[in-house]
């Protein structure tokens, strides 16, 4: 363990960042999109009953939003300004308030005092942080009940209704559907529906999983994301 393992532990919510040894198991049920289980999959229990730590939630999270922040917010202080070289006015005699250009912040059309510039808001962290955050999240959602596993969802054509038909026979109303690979017949099928996201299993993330109260994978995603994490 490393040095703040015991820190951790003390709190309550400890989980190691690296992948435990042992080859454990636990069995799930696949179902077809008319919610009638056809088979049984074994899932990883180093991918889908790792230990929660909400630390590692914060903190990709917080990564994940600070990324996507453009920081493109900009303003001109007086030194930006064009114009303002000339002195307004000589310095005394004239009664008025002594002033050296016309671009003073304190003056209309003058320069913004300490105004947002243009940054780089975002972060990083070590990839086993995010993988173990993924691990995690997953697990969370296989813990609490939400997690849905489907044998297919294929569309023969665009239809928006028949995708909310499919999620009613599973009672879901906001849902995360991670696909193995391109479905344009279901992403755009999906696309205006709130609340409903189709993602592939390469842009699976901590921070879409918990922003969905359910998690619907399918097979064939299953055997790829678990390859990607335990690589």
């Amino acid at each position: 363990m490393g040095p703040h393992s015991k820190c951790y532990e003390e709190k309550g919510f400890y989980c190691p960042i690296g992948l435990m040894k042992g080859n454990g198991m636990t069995t799930h049920a696949v179902y077809d999109i008319g919610n009638q289980k056809v088979s049984d999959i074994e899932l990883d229990d180093r991918i889908f009953n790792a230990k929660i730590n909400p630390t590692l939630f914060y903190d990709v999270v917080r990564m994940d939003l600070a990324s996507k922040r453009k920081g493109t917010a900009s303003t001109k202080n007086r030194a930006l300004i064009r114009g303002g070289g000339a002195k307004p006015w000589r310095q005394k005699g004239t009664g008025r308030a002594r002033a050296g250009t016309r671009r003073s912040p304190l003056w209309r059309g003058g320069g913004t005092i300490f105004g947002p510039m243009p940054k780089n808001y975002s972060l990083s962290l070590p990839k086993k942080v995010g993988r173990a955050a993924l691990r995690a999240a997953l697990s969370l959602k296989r813990q609490e009940g939400k997690l849905i596993l489907l044998n297919d969802f294929s569309l023969e054509r665009f239809k928006t209704r028949q995708v909310i038909e499919v999620l009613k026979r599973f009672q879901v109303e906001d849902v995360l559907i991670v696909t193995d690979e391109k479905n344009s017949y279901l992403e755009r099928s999906a696309q205006n529906l709130p609340g409903i996201e189709v993602l592939r299993h390469e842009g699976l993330n901590v921070y879409d999983i918990l922003n969905h109260e359910h998690l619907i994978l399918l097979r064939p995603a299953v055997a790829k994301i678990e390859g990607a994490l335990t690589s």
